[in-house]
């Protein structure tokens, strides 16, 4: 347990934006909450990164105040009262501690048990719409800012916590392999060679020593700024199977679309619309039941498997990122995502 007295980056008002506070948050990875008092420093309600993601999926802006997103009634201990405290911190993350009248004196915050470590990297895809950009080399090591794709992904799983990554590789597998044999990894790192493409997921078969923990199944071309240990965190909070990582994505109509009655009259137009989805990130988390159920010896991609789950009756979660993401399929999005990340 530790007990922390200095307050003032921990905690922010109502009137505080959903981005602000995120920024607090990830700015200190060692704490990541924030509390949210009233002008008296009484405590009206908590936020996490969880809470964020959770408001999210229901529409909810990151320029709101935390106020629409916050934990209205959190848990709090009371100054004096330890045994009482230590019980309520055994159930939490964190507990803040209130005088008599509702004022934050100081928090305490639970060491926890390490979270699924594992990851599987798919790096063995051919990268054809990228052109001659992917001629002799694989996507996976084209360059976003100062280093190549894969690079910035093992460093970002790295920071995340996890501690041991299969890379599956078929395209220019040497090169993949050359490319982390001289890194400075701090995780372990070992390789799969597909004998023949396996689609999206089909590799998960072929791990060494099987699956028998939760995994992190990624994209070898994923640029984003996501953080793996808020995702692992998701997924374990809300004990889901399977949960996939999605991003915002909007479609312009560049004309008026009309409205019809249900007597197929005019009702109504609305000009140039914008429409807006959650699209696949080519991030997930599987549980070692749904890796159970990838088949063998063939190309699978994970829309069959996330199908083959849900008809078991698995729970498939959805974890949206409010980080910087770009998928980089086409020749115009890698030099933008390059505009974006500095080169």
């Amino acid at each position: 347990m530790i007990r922390i007295s200095a307050l003032d980056y921990l905690v922010c008002t109502r009137e505080t934006t959903i981005r602000e506070a995120l920024s607090r948050i990830n700015n200190d990875r060692s704490h990541v909450f924030q509390i949210v008092i009233d002008a008296d420093r009484r405590v009206i309600g908590t936020v996490t990164d969880g809470d964020v993601r959770r408001a999210m999926l229901r529409e909810i802006a990151l320029e709101d105040s935390v106020e629409k997103c916050m934990n209205a009634a959190p848990i709090v201990g009371r100054t004096g009262d330890t045994a009482a405290n230590r019980d309520r911190l055994s159930g939490a993350e964190f507990l803040p501690i209130v005088d008599a009248e509702g004022r934050i004196q100081e928090v305490l915050i639970q060491a926890r048990a390490p979270l699924a470590s594992r990851a599987l990297v798919m790096a063995g895809g051919f990268g054809k719409r990228l052109g001659a950009q992917t001629r002799h080399v694989p996507k996976p090591l084209l360059p976003v800012g100062e280093q190549p794709i894969l690079g910035r992904l093992l460093g970002q799983l790295e920071d995340g916590g996890v501690e041991a990554i299969t890379i599956a590789v078929h395209y220019r597998a040497e090169q993949v392999e050359a490319f982390v044999a001289a890194r400075g990894n701090r995780a372990e790192i070992s390789f799969i060679r597909e004998p023949q493409p396996l689609g999206t997921v089909g590799a998960l078969t072929l791990m060494p020593g099987g699956v028998d923990e939760t995994t992190i199944v990624v994209n070898g071309d994923v640029v984003s700024q996501v953080d793996f240990a808020h995702l692992r965190k998701f997924h374990a909070e809300h004990n889901h199977d399977g949960t996939v990582a999605v991003s915002r994505y909007n479609v312009n109509i560049p004309f008026g679309v009309l409205r019809l009655g249900e007597d197929g009259l005019f009702s109504g137009i609305e000009e140039k619309p914008t429409n807006s989805y959650f699209v696949a990130a080519g991030i997930y988390m599987l549980s070692p039941e749904f890796v159970a159920l990838t088949p063998r010896g063939r190309s699978v991609d994970m829309p069959e498997l996330l199908e083959a789950g849900r008809a078991e009756g698995l729970r498939v979660g959805i974890f949206p990122l409010h980080e910087y993401w770009r998928d980089v399929g086409q020749p115009d999005d890698l030099a933008q995502a390059n505009a974006e990340n500095g080169a």
